[in-house]
């Protein structure tokens, strides 16, 4: 029977099926852990207050617990605790976040359970978080509107004059970023094109007189936007609040600071997931604050699905013309076999010796070639011969080019060879038989090689370190200076992002529940990429079913 039932193959199927499970499993726990461990981050926790006092002198502590562990009594005696009244073999100890980042060493810190003396959660301890130097835990004392101290609803009032100062710098800085930015671009402009008239010896006065007119108005522009720039600034810096934090000493805050407040302790459930969406909306639309440790991934977002999709638009000609090529015209023969090897074999190089290629040729030889032809002006600085997002995408395309090459190749030979004869026979040319037949059939094997391509290339991180991503860019490759477009700016990347908050930053304890929600992201943006096309997939298949009858 045993024997029957390993011929009938039962065995294998089963076999086969567990294994499936068992990676979806692992894959849905793994997505599920690094999910939960990133997005709780943005739930406002707890706000306890702690009476300390034991092997420590006594102290008021403030702050959200972070993590709890058991440690050995002999770890603790190591320390130059004294262990000699801990009735337990473990202690456990708490892992609070303090914040109030100027006033203390580190805004993290470990009590040991045995010194708390109690404990307690104030509804009225306020969290506020700041523009700069972390959250800010305490009591609100007073608020001072215009030099007023407010007392009597001051809360109410509080919450009024922090999204007041939170429009203010809003406005201020699209002011920044936008108009003032455009006349520094325009400015910038005018003198490479003074630089490119006097290299050109085409620098006449008529020419001088024009662009210092045109730097004239420019200027007069400028000086009255940052007139506007000055009072929206002096607006927002107007109100402060006053808040007595867990050394029992008055501090003032000013507003212009503040991004938000809220009281954790007095807020019920809806509340709680009302204020967790704001955080989460923060955290995707927002720019990075305090070295990539605080504030939103909008930049990191926009750059890896720009970036993406521009190594998709190269990628996929070039990969399905030599598809074509190898499999409709190159004759069967021993050259035609070692290109078909030597392209699998570009699928196993290692990523970084792409981004070494990339670095050498694509930046320093083209792009150097470039400044030398087009931009002489810029010289010494240059435009293209440095790391950008255009070498990135082309460095990115060489590395997934075999992927889409393999993939087209196999679409390709499975259209039967009498589809192309048939074609043939009724009059069309072997250019028409391709275009109007095979590849509209090949389609679903194209997007197929495309959805694995965009799959790895979103998920690389080594060879974009050397050709164009960076921990902070000042400006997106896309904004609303000609040519709109901008191909030769860094970018940032949500795979360098996780590697540079999870292992270059000086918090760790803070940096750690950023780098889950960022891999979280990053998995979410690369599954929305593959679903989109798979989409398109489908939907092609389906339009082109009735060529395979």
């Amino acid at each position: 029977m045993v024997k029957q039932w390993f011929k009938s193959g039962s065995p294998w199927i089963w076999m086969t099926g567990g294994a499936v499970s068992i990676s979806l499993i692992s894959v849905i726990g793994l997505l599920a852990m690094i999910a939960w461990k990133g997005l709780s981050f943005f739930w406002p926790s707890q706000v306890m207050q702690y009476e300390l006092e034991g092997s420590i002198t006594k102290q008021t502590v403030i702050g959200e617990i972070y993590d709890r562990e058991l440690v050995p009594k002999s770890r603790l005696a190591a320390t130059g605790i004294d262990v000699s009244k801990f009735e337990k073999d473990e202690v456990e100890r708490l892992l609070i976040k303090t914040g109030n980042r100027e006033y203390v060493d580190l805004d993290f810190r470990w009590i040991l359970e045995t010194d708390i003396t109690q404990s307690s959660a104030p509804k009225a301890l306020a969290v506020f978080e700041r523009s700069k130097n972390g959250n800010f835990y305490g009591y609100v004392e007073s608020v001072i509107k215009d030099g007023e101290t407010i007392t009597t609803d001051k809360v109410e009032t509080l919450h009024d004059l922090v999204e007041r100062a939170v429009d203010l710098n809003d406005e201020a800085l699209n002011l920044q970023n936008g108009d003032i930015g455009h006349i520094n671009y325009e400015l910038e402009r005018l003198r490479l094109q003074e630089k490119a008239y006097l290299l050109d010896n085409e620098l006449t006065d008529e020419r001088v007189a024009e662009l210092a007119q045109a730097r004239a108005d420019l200027r007069a522009q400028y000086g009255e936007l940052e007139k506007e720039l000055f009072a929206l600034r002096n607006q927002a810096k107007r109100d402060q609040v006053t808040v007595k934090d867990m050394r029992g000493e008055i501090v003032t805050i000013p507003l212009y600071q503040v991004l938000d407040v809220w009281f954790p302790n007095d807020m019920g459930f809806f509340a709680k997931l009302g204020h967790y969406f704001v955080q989460l909306g923060k955290f995707v639309s927002d720019d990075p604050r305090e070295a990539n440790t605080e504030g939103g991934v909008f930049p990191a977002i926009f750059g890896t699905v720009f970036m993406v999709m521009l190594m998709a638009v190269i990628v996929t000609p070039f990969g399905v013309v030599a598809a074509i090529y190898l499999h409709e015209y190159a004759a069967k023969n021993a050259i035609t076999k070692m290109i078909r090897i030597a392209v699998i074999n570009l699928a196993g190089v290692p990523s970084i010796v792409y981004g070494v290629f990339g670095l050498g040729f694509f930046v320093y030889m083209v792009g150097g070639s470039v400044d030398q032809l087009f931009y002489p002006e810029s010289s010494p600085t240059p435009v293209f011969g440095t790391p950008g997002v255009m070498w990135s995408a082309l460095t990115l395309a060489i590395l997934t080019l075999p992927v889409v090459i393999v993939s087209t190749e196999e679409g390709l030979s499975r259209i039967p060879s009498t589809v192309r004869d048939g074609s043939l026979a009724l009059g069309a040319t072997k250019v028409e038989t391709l275009w109007r037949i095979i590849i509209p059939m090949a389609s679903p094997a194209i997007m197929t090689g495309l959805i694995l391509a965009v799959a790895r290339a979103a998920g690389e991180v080594a060879p974009l370190m050397l050709v164009g991503v960076v921990k902070m860019a000042p400006t997106l490759p896309l904004d609303g200076n000609f040519p709109y477009i901008h191909l030769d700016r860094k970018f940032m990347h949500l795979g360098f992002h996780i590697y540079d908050v999870g292992f270059q930053s000086p918090n760790v304890e803070a940096a750690r529940p950023l780098v889950y929600a960022t891999a979280f992201l990053l998995v979410s943006v690369i599954i929305t990429l593959n679903i989109t096309a798979i989409g398109i997939r489908n939907h092609l298949r389906e339009k082109f079913r009735s060529l395979e009858h």
